[in-house]
């Protein structure tokens, strides 16, 4: 054998020598040694390593973050003073980071557990035996035989030999392709008849499905939620705000206000709490991982749990034809007795479609199920008379037929083009009028002579087209009417025919599905952006196009959620605001999208939107109760700072308010059902529900502090009436949040507030709650009485502000037009 110069994939070298190539006899393989020189060089085929982070990365990211130092500081002052019992903050703190580093934990195992390749095993020709290794033992120009079920674990030029593969799952063609010598094999295709060797050309990281794999399996540090960005934002504006006001309340106490360091700390301590939703992440995640534990029940697997409130949003659904709209396997659609030309001909065709039906059932009883076609063919003629063929000529790469010997009667069955050969013209158009409904025919007929060589010799007369197609799944039409009536659109995006596509659509219930296009004419990325605006079916498109597809109706302000099943959908799935898999379909799919479909039934999805309609609306609704306390310590610390008074409570009161007007509700409320379509922005939403109770809080605990100064109530008093304003504002804040009310939801209510005062009585010393003076009760209770006017008129204020202003930006948008 000759050596010759690497010409490898990467190159190699043992110590300072470079490696060399060899050419490789398909009949003997390579040596032992040589096999040892190329793994010595790196050109193994070695599972590739994805990129993702260990898990002491992901609980140090998780601790030491700068909200977790904020804390961290906090409670050293209060160690430092003594306050001990002001530290009631910190379980919501620590199940908090546990939560975060379980479910980054859970995510990480969950790609690590999925593989790309399902092929550990190959056969491989060594000095000239075949043996059968692990396929990470390969090596770069091993031969290798692949045959029937196998798959492709690596990229390879076929050397001898003809086979037939499925490359479905990568280039989105469900055609199977012949490879006959000097083919390239694409790793990660599968094998679906036929016998060859073939040699490896890029095997390990360098080979086709290896870089993809390592693409698919990254951790993307993204944020598609809305509802999670709007917390962000929020989080990183008191990040900012609270370092300054907390320096200024500290200094103000103890400097100005001659408060002892204790006091002074405490105050400061209380008023950043206050300021921090501490609570909102922790419910957002306790809601998020209950909705994924609800949807695993139902076999839908969540990779990124904030998946499902995009998908909730979701106004536009790309799905694919095969193995979304259609199932993976065929049927036979039907049987038509094929148009002949003549009377004679239509006299000797079999009239009796019972009789055609047994014949046909004779020759597929005949056949092995060594394919797709053949299965589907045997679960429909199921009735035949019982012959056994005298000879039979299996379907396979190089004959493109099936053929049956019963005596004198010879039937042959394939595609038309092969079957009619020269006299395919007569009956094209006959055969197109199924062809652009959808449907692959196939030509059952008579032969007048036998098959000789595997060449069909004498004339076919055609008897009947057999029509497969891949069947409509069940509830499909109902999945995307459900889509429709709830306001998005569904757009099918194919590499098949676009009229074929268009003609299963229309089958499936998809609106417009008339409106379809060729892809391949559209060649700019204006030409996209105009396409997916008008058409609704788009056929013979690229992997690429895909994801300018994504991109063109993200950019159009649509919220994109794009389905997939084959490694050719990855770019378009990472791309997509939300992604969803078939588990059926390859792993490097199911690994690039967020939401996969584990029962294989795309049924299931509108209770995946509901489900993070329940979780959005209701996170929604309870994130309100959280503002207002937000809202409420940064302008009563504000108000600290410019009119130079002590901020009045403590932590323990911020705690005990917190966690019955605001923590417990929200978790109960975050778990009630509720389908209702999500509108308008999170954050806005939020902060309109939100403003009138904390402005009412500030009305309230301010008005407190500064009568009880000209009166000359005790500080500690004022602090126990402050604390009980706020509880009498949260109740009325979540009496309106509770409506309409139900048994759940009246008994969360009334449950809070005997909690609060069953707290307030038995645990006074805990949360700092004192005795108020006559003086102290009398303010109490006309404050008290006051702020339901108070809560009412700032409502009906912010409704109306919120109505000015959506009625001027409309009009700006149309001064602008």
């Amino acid at each position: 054998m000759n050596r010759e110069t690497a010409v490898s994939q990467n190159e190699g070298s043992i110590g300072n020598a470079p490696v060399m190539r060899y050419e490789v006899n398909p009949d003997y393989g390579l040596t032992e040694k040589q096999v040892q020189e190329y793994k010595y060089a790196g050109w193994g085929n070695v599972e590739v390593s994805p990129p993702v982070r260990t898990k002491k990365e992901i609980v140090h990211d998780n601790i030491f973050t700068y909200f977790n130092l904020i804390f961290a500081v906090l409670t050293a002052l209060l160690c430092m003073v003594g306050s001990f019992r002001n530290l009631t903050f910190l379980p919501v703190i620590i199940a908090n980071i546990l939560i975060g580093i379980v479910q980054e934990i859970r995510a990480k195992k969950v790609l690590e557990e999925l593989t790309m390749l399902n092929a550990p095993h190959a056969f491989v020709v060594r000095e000239g035996k075949i043996s059968r290794v692990e396929s990470k033992e390969l090596v770069l120009d091993d031969i290798v035989v692949f045959q029937a079920g196998n798959q492709i674990c690596a990229d390879a030029v076929v050397v001898s030999g003809e086979i037939q593969v499925n490359e479905s799952l990568l280039t989105g063609e469900s055609d199977e392709i012949t490879k006959e010598k000097g083919r390239q094999l694409m790793s990660g295709s599968f094998v679906v008849s036929g016998e060859c060797r073939a040699r490896l050309t890029a095997v390990g990281e360098a080979s086709y499905i290896s870089r993809l794999t390592l693409e698919a399996k990254t951790m993307q540090k993204r944020e598609n939620s809305e509802m999670i960005r709007s917390l962000n934002k929020l989080v990183k504006f008191v990040g900012i705000v609270l370092v300054p006001i907390g320096l200024l309340l500290f200094i103000q106490g103890f400097f100005m206000n001659h408060e002892t360091l204790r006091d002074s700390i405490t105050s400061m301590v209380a008023a950043i709490i206050g300021m921090i939703p501490e609570g909102l992440y922790l419910l957002a995640s306790v809601a998020l991982a209950v909705s994924a534990m609800r949807l695993a029940k139902k076999n839908v697997l969540l990779h990124d749990m904030k998946s499902i409130e995009t998908l909730a949003r979701v106004d536009v659904l790309c799905v694919d034809k095969t193995g979304t709209i259609t199932e993976n396997k065929m049927s036979v659609k039907e049987i038509m007795p094929a148009e002949v030309l003549s009377s004679s001909d239509r006299e000797n065709s079999i009239e009796d479609e019972g009789k055609l039906l047994k014949v046909v059932g004779d020759f597929v009883s005949s056949m092995g199920s060594d394919n797709s076609t053949m299965e589907a063919m045997k679960a429909y003629f199921t009735e035949n008379n019982g012959k056994l063929a005298d000879t039979v000529f299996p379907f396979t790469s190089a004959l493109k037929y099936s053929c049956a010997v019963f005596g004198e009667e010879i039937y042959v069955l394939g595609a038309p083009e092969v079957i009619l050969r020269e006299e395919y013209e007569k009956y094209e158009g006959e055969i197109s009028k199924y062809a652009k409904k959808g449907y692959r025919v196939l030509v059952f007929g008579e032969s007048e002579d036998r098959p000789e060589d595997g060449k069909l010799n004498g004339k076919v007369r055609p008897l009947a087209y057999i029509l497969l197609t891949n069947p409509i799944r069940k509830k499909a039409s109902e999945t995307f009417s459900y889509f429709t009536e709830q306001g998005g659109e569904v757009k099918v995006i194919s590499g098949d025919n676009p009229l074929t596509v268009s003609e299963i659509a229309k089958e499936a219930g998809i609106r417009n599905a008339e409106l379809y296009v060729d892809a391949a004419t559209l060649r700019t990325k204006e030409d996209i952006g105009w396409a997916v605006g008008k058409y609704t079916v788009f056929g013979r498109v690229t992997p690429a196009q895909k994801r300018e597809f994504v991109h063109a109706l993200k950019k159009q302000g649509r919220t994109v959620a794009m389905t997939g099943d084959g490694v050719n959908d990855i770019l378009a799935l990472k791309d997509a605001d939300c992604s969803v898999a078939m588990a059926s379909g390859s792993e490097a799919a199911v690994q690039a999208s967020q939401v996969v479909l584990l029962e294989l039934d795309f049924a299931c999805m509108p209770s995946v939107v509901m489900e993070g309609r329940r979780v959005v609306n209701n996170i929604q609704r309870s994130a309100s109760l959280f503002l207002v306390k937000n809202i409420f310590s940064f302008l009563l610390a504000i108000l600290a700072v410019v009119f130079s008074f002590t901020y009045p409570l403590k932590p323990a009161q911020i705690a005990l308010i917190s966690m019955f007007t605001i923590g417990i509700p929200a978790f109960f409320l975050a778990l009630q059902p509720n389908e209702e379509r999500i509108q308008g922005h999170f954050i806005s939403n939020v902060l309109i529900k939100a403003l009138p109770g904390g402005l009412t809080d500030v009305f309230a605990v301010g008005a407190m502090v500064l009568f009880a100064h000209v009166f000359g109530v005790d500080p500690v008093d004022t602090s126990t009436a402050a604390t009980m304003l706020l509880a009498i504002v949260g109740f009325m804040i979540l009496y309106r949040i509770c409506q309409p009310f139900n048994k759940v939801r009246v008994a969360v209510w009334i449950g809070c507030i005997l909690g609060l005062l069953g707290c307030s009585i038995f645990f006074p010393e805990l949360f700092a709650i004192t005795g108020m003076s006559e003086k102290c009760a009398m303010l109490f209770v006309v404050f008290s009485i006051a702020i339901d006017s108070v809560f009412r008129f700032l409502t009906a204020t912010v409704k109306l502000m919120r109505k000015w202003c959506r009625k001027y930006l409309c009009k700006v948008d149309k001064e602008v037009i």
